[in-house]
């Protein structure tokens, strides 16, 4: 290639790219979401979102320090190292609270900020310039809806990997014992197929006294004993077990074929979390998992599922919490009074606090009662969705 085709062939590569640029440009300004936002819109999402992260670090830098003053003499006696305390504890520690309490750390940074604008007459200023209420809600519905979506993406996917870690540093230096055995285990592991353990250790992941039963047109054509049954963690594939000591019968009309040996690796769809259930387990699954772990349990007809199908609603609820207590927080102080925002900010307040406390015992009824999970779950969401509507109305006037 000579100099003249090179030179024209770069020429031609400069005259492309700048069109692509332009025309990139150009689609980017058209889908550009910060040309739907006004500066009043940029101005008050800056002041919702900063002062909700603000309120995040000021009231969770709190609750560190009365969580270190409660259990540093357990960390002490238990030889917790530090790495483990700062990495494995606080660091999974800040998440989770920070998104179990997000509805109240929205409320709080709606409250504050807006009675702010409204004790310096912004508030009054918009509305006098033409602004209605209802746009005025406009940057504050944005604002919840981004912290709506990171929290539901923390709480599905992030925080319950972490949830494990911090689990596992409770039960091991803070006494938090965690359940390690069951005993007379019965589940159906697949259509007709009935497993039992006699007792089961999760520590060394053994089962004793071990059954599985097949069925076929309600009748029993296949029986496996074995004396010990041991889950492979180390196996590349799920529901890999290794029975020692087993013995099989095949039942073929009126003839029986028994098959015995010392040790056989078999596939039998149950794993160790399907035997035994901690405190808390719930909470160290993904969205995902939750929703694969609540189908097979149903499947099995198993009846500790309730916990888990509050777990995955309530992480619904509590993600659209957000839009409520915004709507709310900006009705009760957006309006300039004589006297502050004390009684107003005090009622805030108490509204917040009981929405968390009536989403706690809202889900206990459902576990220990006959409520249905999902409603145990929104109903919090739907008691305050009135009162929010009601605030709602009465604050332009």
């Amino acid at each position: 290639m000579n100099k003249e085709n090179l030179k024209r062939y770069l020429v031609l590569i400069v005259k492309y790219w700048r069109q692509l640029r332009r025309g990139v440009g150009k689609v980017w300004r058209k889908i550009n979401p910060a040309q739907f936002l006004t500066r009043l819109d940029r101005y008050i999402m800056a002041k919702f979102i900063g002062t909700y992260i603000y309120s995040i670090i000021l009231i969770i830098s709190i609750a560190i320090v009365f969580d270190v003053n409660e259990n540093l003499s357990k960390f002490a006696t238990n030889g917790a190292p530090l790495k483990a305390i700062v990495f494995d504890y606080y660091a999974n520690f800040v998440p989770y609270f920070s998104n179990l309490f997000s509805p109240l750390f929205v409320f709080i940074a709606v409250i504050f900020f807006t009675s702010k604008l409204a004790g310096n007459s912004e508030i009054i200023a918009m509305l006098a310039a033409g602004v209605s209420f209802k746009r005025l809600m406009k940057p504050y519905m944005l604002s919840a809806a981004l912290i709506a979506v990171v929290n539901f993406y923390l709480i599905s996917n992030v925080i319950p990997h972490g949830t494990v870690t911090r689990q596992d540093f409770e039960a091991k230096y803070k006494n938090s014992k965690r359940t390690t055995s069951a005993s007379n285990v019965q589940l159906m592991v697949g259509p007709g197929i009935i497993a039992y353990i006699q007792s089961y250790d999760n520590r060394t992941k053994t089962g004793y006294g071990f059954s599985l039963d097949k069925f076929e047109n309600k009748k029993l054509v296949s029986h496996m004993t074995a004396s010990t049954i041991r889950y492979d963690s180390i196996s590349e594939t799920r529901f890999h077990w290794k029975a020692n000591n087993y013995k099989i019968r095949k039942l073929k009309g009126l003839r029986e074929e028994i098959t015995t040996g010392a040790m056989i690796d078999t596939v039998i769809h149950m794993e160790p979390m399907d035997l035994v259930f901690s405190k808390g387990q719930q909470e160290t699954l993904t969205s995902s998992e939750l929703r694969q772990y609540i189908s097979k349990q149903t499947e099995r007809g198993s009846g500790n599922v309730v916990q888990y199908e509050v777990e995955y609603h309530k992480r619904f609820a509590t993600s659209f919490a957000s839009f409520i207590l915004t709507i709310i927080g900006v009705s009760l102080s957006s309006r300039k009074r004589k006297g502050g925002m004390g009684l107003y900010l005090g009622i805030g307040l108490a509204l917040s606090f009981s929405y968390i406390l009536l989403q706690t015992v809202s889900a206990t009824f459902a576990i220990n009662a006959d409520t249905p999970p999902i409603l145990a779950a929104w109903i919090p969401n739907i008691l305050y969705s009135i009162i929010a509507y009601f605030c709602y109305r009465q604050a332009p006037n």
